[in-house]
């Protein structure tokens, strides 16, 4: 074989095979494509594109957990991050009053 195929993203195992236009690990029985990663495109609650740096509005009121009172419709959000999703927050931020966290970006406006 003239090309080396890579590990297995999920296990990290060495013994990977190719089957068909698959990649096979044979310890977790993992399979994925060998295209390169395309790069996620991440939009608002209205379709807008986020970027890193942007300010944000909140388009709706959200509870907080160990709070008693919630982030209201209408809180900017400065200085976003765009993060891989966490149980699909996709934005890391600190909002003022409630300090760091993760939003989702559909409860979210580019401002």
């Amino acid at each position: 074989m003239s090309d080396v195929l890579p590990s297995c993203p999920q296990c990290s195992s060495p013994y990977t095979y190719e089957m068909g236009a698959l990649l096979v690990c044979p310890e977790c029985a993992h399979e994925w494509t060998a295209e390169e990663p395309q790069e996620t495109v991440i939009k608002d609650s209205v379709g807008n594109v986020l970027a890193d740096g942007d300010t944000v509005s909140v388009v709706k009121d959200l509870k907080v957990k160990g709070q008693a009172q919630s982030i209201k419709v209408g809180t900017k959000v400065r200085n976003i991050r765009l993060v891989d999703p966490i149980d699909g927050h996709d934005i890391s931020c600190k909002v003022d009053g409630f300090g760091p966290m993760h939003l989702k970006s559909s409860v979210v406006k580019k401002v």
